[in-house]
């Protein structure tokens, strides 16, 4: 409360929940998925004077009134006034019965309240001096629960107390509170034995206590909801018991049971077989039978007689007795042949076949198979499949003596690698087999194990599927159980919501068995009872209501929340119970429909923009949308409006800095063209000038090369002036020796000297031609060869112009055999071998 105080009572009506404490009382009323209190009392000045110290024990409604009772006073609502009425004696509770206030003293029995007055009704007399802790009405009669001296019943104005067996026990206890919860059935809290739900047309009850469900065994109030189940509050918490469910769950929390495994029905309860023995449950009561401690396997009713397959042999139930008949040890499955006479046993060793039931210690092996086999189907005479507790599928032929004929392992011969925990199940008279999340039939054509697709299409990704019938399944899928009933050829699923059995299968050995109208499944320290497809109400737009929360607030439609934040969608339901609808949903029209196993939805992780969340009911066959709830996920702060605006600030600057830097970039590139043009042009006039200047020099080199061809041209008119005196000087000795006559002798040496005159000046003029034409040859003559004289060098020039000795004598003005002496000469100075030519090596020099 928010004065700090104790709640002692609470009673809800309409919208509003009325609570009082300690010198306090109001209502809560619900705004945004909060509960706000409006206090009734403050500033009333109720609770002074004598009333300085009352607390609201509690509330109820009469007439549309409503009180607030304390164990001295009514304080009365009426609209918007409280009245205050004083209470002449002490009482421990008011009571609504008939629509009448009972007002039950401490000490002087019970009064009746009407008009604002209190009086005595004498006749129950016997009531005096008994704490009274509830009162109310069935079958026509009044039930008055007092605390420790059991229960009475008023019938015609008188009262005696309640003839029903379970009154003595009662007495011995303390009941706190009481509550009829139809015309025929009684619900009794007590302090210490929990609560009694009591039949009263058959005057049977049932204890719900510590030792089967309740956390425990203090029951302080007693409440009823739409489906008639109870909600108790407990010391330390609140238990929800479902007595009108058809689901029903036993359950040994001693841990004696174990883990159980098989069961078949009893004249008057169960025979239970578990991983600790062979129990008999009988009037709620366990009791292991004597020697049969270890695992059992499999129990097979056959008239009176239970044939049990034991972790030790074989043993036989009937007329109270267990007794050992044989030691084939771990007898998984028992099979009694629908063809012959006789039974089978699938075991660790293989399987056995009993011929005489009525004799089960003679017995033989199947041959040559001698493996550990879990299950067995037979449905033909002479045939038998066998399924290996570890891998691998038999087919077992045999004639009428049940000697075998042919042994195959049929997974291996369709060479079916993983064959692990092959399942196996006769439906409709067809052996189906489940082999790696795939099921399969037999061909009997073609002795091939085939793909069945109306099971693979049905029943994919299983972990069991158990036939209850031949219309019926009980099929476990991701830990869930569902029941599945066969329709016009289609199968409808319905969830068995998992707080009935969750952490309790024992996986890869479940199974179900009849007992009467309910079927049995086995779990973890008991078994769940359980009717096939019992009916519930239609779900309609109210039944499911949904309400959501970001960080523990209240949160409407279409909220916006914030990026990466999680939103928590709690999903109310009108039933909580059996009646309860299986509820799936889906995010943004997802085509996966996802299971709801508890009523919270959390949603992380969320991308932002809209989501739709939508929940569904299914009736087996199609989903019916019940609720829808949209939101919307904000943007996150890097993408939101003010940061888009910055985006664009900052992408604007960085085009128009881009557009600055280009154009800087632009105005210096023309600054670089236009020196680039400038440096081209100086380039250009520097080579006009280079061109000009080589153009100059080829002209130099021309007029030298005509010089020196004018050179040539003057050496080679001396030699040839050279030459014509050779021939004079010829043309003289051949007139000298030819001519007598003297006088014609001088005429003919004057003409010859006339013709072949030479200036002294052609000739010196021939000599320096001849150096100068060939001055590159004479420097580089005279810088390799100093000791040359300037006759060695005239003749080099002669043999570099390729002349030879008879040409170069009149050229020298020597003789043949002088030009020779003098070439001999030249070779001892070039320090060259005879074998070097000396015009070669002029010519290369």
């Amino acid at each position: 409360m928010p004065n700090k105080t104790i709640i002692r009572s609470v009673f809800s009506d309409g919208d509003k929940i009325y609570s009082g404490s300690y010198n306090e009382f109001g209502y809560w009323k619900r705004a945004n998925g909060i509960l706000k209190y409006t206090s009734l009392s403050k500033g009333k000045n109720f609770f002074t004077g004598l009333s300085i110290n009352e607390e609201i024990w509690k509330i109820f409604k009469h007439k549309n009134k409503i009180y607030f009772q304390s164990f001295n006073e009514l304080y009365v609502l009426e609209g918007r006034k409280i009245n205050k009425i004083r209470i002449p004696f002490q009482i421990s509770y008011c009571f609504l019965v008939e629509n009448k206030i009972y007002a039950a003293s401490v000490k002087d029995g019970v009064y009746l309240f009407e008009n604002n007055v209190f009086e005595k009704k004498k006749s129950w007399d016997l009531l005096e001096n008994n704490i009274i802790h509830a009162m109310d009405k069935a079958n026509g009669k009044i039930f008055v629960f007092t605390q420790k001296n059991g229960v009475f019943v008023a019938t015609n104005n008188s009262l005696k107390p309640w003839s029903h067996p379970l009154n003595e026990a009662l007495k011995k206890e303390i009941i706190i509170t009481a509550k009829v919860i139809s015309n025929n059935k009684l619900v009794i809290g007590t302090a210490f034995q929990g609560v009694y739900v009591i039949d009263l047309n058959s005057n049977s009850y049932n204890n719900i206590c510590r030792k089967n469900v309740l956390k425990n065994n203090s029951i302080l109030s007693i409440g009823l909801d739409k489906e008639n189940d109870l909600w108790l509050g407990l010391d330390n918490g609140i238990s929800h018991v479902e007595i009108n469910s058809p689901y029903k769950i036993f359950s040994d929390n001693t841990g004696v049971l174990g883990s159980v495994y098989t069961m078949a029905p009893l004249n008057d309860g169960l025979l239970l077989g578990s991983n600790h023995g062979v129990f008999k449950y009988k009037d709620k009561t366990l009791t292991l039978l004597p020697n049969s401690q270890g695992q059992v396997w499999d129990i097979l009713q056959e008239g009176d007689k239970y044939l049990i397959g034991h972790n030790d042999g074989t043993y036989l139930y009937q007329n109270d007795q267990l007794k050992k008949v044989n030691q084939v040890s771990g007898g998984w499955k028992f099979l009694k042949s629908n063809f012959h006479n006789n039974f089978f046993l699938a075991n660790y060793s293989g399987i056995v076949l009993y011929d005489n039931p009525n004799d089960l210690s003679t017995y033989r092996y199947i041959p040559n198979l001698t493996k550990p086999i879990k299950n067995i189907v037979q449905i033909k005479p002479n045939e038998l499949w066998a399924v290996d507790n570890y891998r691998g599928l038999y087919r077992i032929v045999f004639d009428d003596d049940f000697k075998v004929q042919l042994l195959e392992n049929i997974t291996n011969q369709n060479k079916i690698l993983n064959d692990y925990a092959v399942k196996m199940i006769n439906f409709n008279n067809e052996v189906l087999f489940y082999i790696n999340t795939k099921w399969y039939s037999y061909n009997s054509i073609s002795n091939r194990l085939e793909l069945n697709n109306y099971f693979n299409q049905s029943f994919s990704n299983i972990s069991e599927l158990i036939p209850v019938d031949e219309q019926n399944f009980v099929v476990i899928k991701d830990k869930s159980l569902y029941t599945i009933n066969q329709k016009n050829g289609k199968f409808i699923w319905r969830l068995i919501p998992e707080k009935y059995y969750e952490g309790k299968i024992i996986n890869h050995d479940t199974k179900v068995f009849k007992n009467k109208d309910y079927f049995l499944l086995n779990l973890d320290d008991g078994f769940f009872a359980f009717k096939m497809q019992q009916p519930k109400p239609k779900p309609h737009s109210k039944s499911v209501t949904l309400e959501a929360y970001v960080e523990g607030l209240f949160a409407g439609q279409n909220v916006s929340i914030g990026y990466n934040k999680s939103i928590n969608i709690e999903v109310i339901s009108e039933y909580f119970g059996y009646n309860k609808h299986e509820l799936f949903y889906t995010l943004d029209n997802n085509k996966d429909f996802i299971a709801l196993k508890d009523s919270n939805i959390a949603l992380n992780n969320l991308s932002s923009g809209a989501h739709e969340l939508i929940v569904y009911c299914n009736d087996g066959q199609d989903y019916k949308q019940l609720a829808a709830f949209g939101f919307n996920v904000e943007r996150p702060w890097y993408i939101s409006f003010w940061m888009i605006l910055i985006y664009l600030i900052i992408i604007s600057s960085l085009f128009y800095l881009y557009y600055k830097w280009n154009k800087i970039r632009y105005i210096e590139k023309l600054k670089l063209k236009e020196e680039e043009l400038k440096h081209q042009k100086e380039i250009l006039h520097l080579e006009l000038e280079a061109q000009n200047k080589l153009k100059l020099q080829e002209y130099e080199k021309h007029i030298l090369e005509v010089q020196i061809q004018s050179k040539a041209s003057e050496v080679a008119a001396k030699s040839l002036s050279i030459a014509k005196q050779s021939e004079m000087i010829e043309s003289i000795q051949k007139a000298l020796e030819s001519e007598s006559d003297i006088s014609n002798l001088r005429s003919r040496i004057k003409k010859s000297i006339k013709i072949n005159a030479i200036n002294q000046n052609e000739w010196q003029s021939f000599e320096k031609n001849l150096l100068q034409s060939n001055e590159d040859f004479v420097q580089r003559l005279s810088n390799k060869f100093p000791i040359l004289t300037a006759k060695d060098i005239k003749l080099c020039i002669y043999l570099k112009m390729n002349l030879s000795s008879k040409e170069i004598a009149p050229l020298m003005n020597i003789s043949f055999r002088g030009v020779e002496l003098h070439r001999y000469r030249l070779r001892k100075k070039l320090g060259l071998s005879a074998e070097v030519s000396l015009t070669k090596f002029m010519i290369n020099l």
